[in-house]
């Protein structure tokens, strides 16, 4: 592989009567792909983290809706280049253009050892977990084989290492998904996109069910007088200080309203990601100057009203302030739900034992949804980059009937393996 100073021609690479990609995913699969992407495991956790560093039920709904502002921004951004390019590869190909093959380089090797299949990995094996609410014998401590422990390195204010290397039936399960879906994704993109289809509703219909329960039968009296009210805009003035520690166990700093905004973005930015997946698909989009745009829209818009409809209905159903050492989940609070599983909490708030259990199966749909749309987008990046020459020359071929990037999926699912066994993908 080399890197040329002039713009690959893709073109140059298809021989007579080689097969090209199809454009099959109309505006609502384009649209499930990015609502599928991007939800996650996030929304049911990371809103502890923000409620403990806000610590103002203001704040806390405010960083959402800082979160919606610069992540709707992107999108339309990105709508803009997609009409522009519509071509497979998405944020590759709008680097290559607008910088250079190396900047291209750099981001499709990046979106392949860390960030694509770091993220599934971290999908898959949170798959795995929330699997162990039914079957408790699929655990990350129930090790089938025990490589090595790595111990923790500290370098300056950051931890590296301090992870368990090998595999245990929770990872293993995380595994078998990893290969399930990179196996189905190459019968085609349309039995892609339908399985996506029917995860993205799923995971949505779930998500209206939470917010409709909440704003109804959930209602907590307890939790709106600690919540709303005179409460509502408590330590959200602009003389208020919040503390926040620099980095791994550093000093703590007081911070104003401004800055803990921005901190806090990390969970709530986290949970809104992968809405630009879409693009790395654009060749099999149907009319994509239309519809990747459209779809990114929606797509993004439907998400993030829903996070904060959601993020509201924690509030309707539990106080944010908390104990850490609480007995019960009104008890610990938003703040300090155990293992900061809001959305668990809520529901257990709500339908007492049997909401672990709704949870961990809305949990697991929409892990394996997201899972599906990830492991279909990123192979077209790798596929893109195999064409400009930057990438295994195999990757560049597409299955003669599937019309599908086989090796690219392969070659994915066998690195984010790689990532499950090592502990290192977060």
């Amino acid at each position: 592989m080399t890197i040329s100073e002039s713009t690959p021609n893709p073109a140059a690479n298809d021989s007579a009567g080689a097969p090209r990609l199809v454009q099959s995913l109309g505006l609502f699969s384009s649209t499930a792909l990015v609502i599928g992407s991007m939800i996650g495991s996030g929304i049911f956790i990371v809103d502890a983290d923000i409620a403990r560093g806000t610590n103002s039920p203001a704040l806390y709904l405010g960083a959402w809706v800082v979160t919606a502002i610069l992540t709707m921004t992107a999108a339309l951004s990105y709508g803009e280049l997609a009409a522009m390019m519509p071509k497979a590869g998405g944020q590759y190909v709008y680097l290559r253009e607008s910088l250079g093959p190396l900047w291209g380089f750099l981001y499709g090797w990046t979106l392949f050892l860390v960030i694509q299949t770091g993220t599934i990995a971290a999908v898959c094996v949170a798959f795995g977990k929330f699997l162990g609410v039914f079957f408790p014998n699929v655990s990350t401590t129930h090790w089938l084989w025990h490589i090595a422990h790595v111990p923790a390195l500290r370098v300056g204010s950051i931890v590296l290492g301090n992870m368990e290397i090998g595999v245990n039936t929770a990872n293993l399960t995380g595994i078998a998904v990893v290969v399930f879906l990179a196996v189905v994704n190459i019968f085609g993109v349309r039995l892609g996109a339908l399985i996506q289809n029917i995860f993205t509703s799923a995971k949505a219909l779930s998500l209206a069910a939470l917010i409709l329960i909440a704003f109804t039968v959930g209602r907590n009296a307890a939790a709106w007088k600690a919540n709303f009210g005179a409460e509502f805009w408590k330590n959200a003035g602009w003389s208020s200080l919040h503390p926040v520690q620099v980095g791994v166990g550093g000093p703590t700093v007081l911070v104003n309203l401004l800055v803990i905004l921005a901190v806090v973005q990390v969970g709530s930015l986290f949970s809104s990601e992968a809405w630009n997946n879409i693009t790395f698909t654009a060749g099999e989009v149907k009319n994509p100057r239309r519809n990747i745009p459209l779809s990114l829209v929606l797509g993004t818009g439907f998400v993030l009203a829903v996070y904060f409809l959601v993020s509201l209905s924690y509030l309707l159903v539990l106080p944010m302030h908390g104990d850490p050492n609480g007995a019960t989940v009104m008890a610990r609070g938003i703040q300090h739900a155990t293992e900061d599983r809001v959305g668990t909490a809520a529901l257990e708030q709500i339908f007492h034992s049997g909401g672990a259990y709704l949870m961990a199966a809305a949990i697991l749909i929409s892990t394996f949804g997201c899972a599906n749309g990830m492991t279909l987008a990123g192979a077209r990046v790798y596929y893109a980059m195999s064409r400009d020459g930057l990438f295994f020359n195999a990757v560049g071929k597409l299955h003669p009937r599937y019309k599908t990037p086989v090796a690219g999926l392969l070659v994915q699912a066998a690195w984010t393996t790689v990532l499950c066994i090592s502990g290192s993908y977060s």
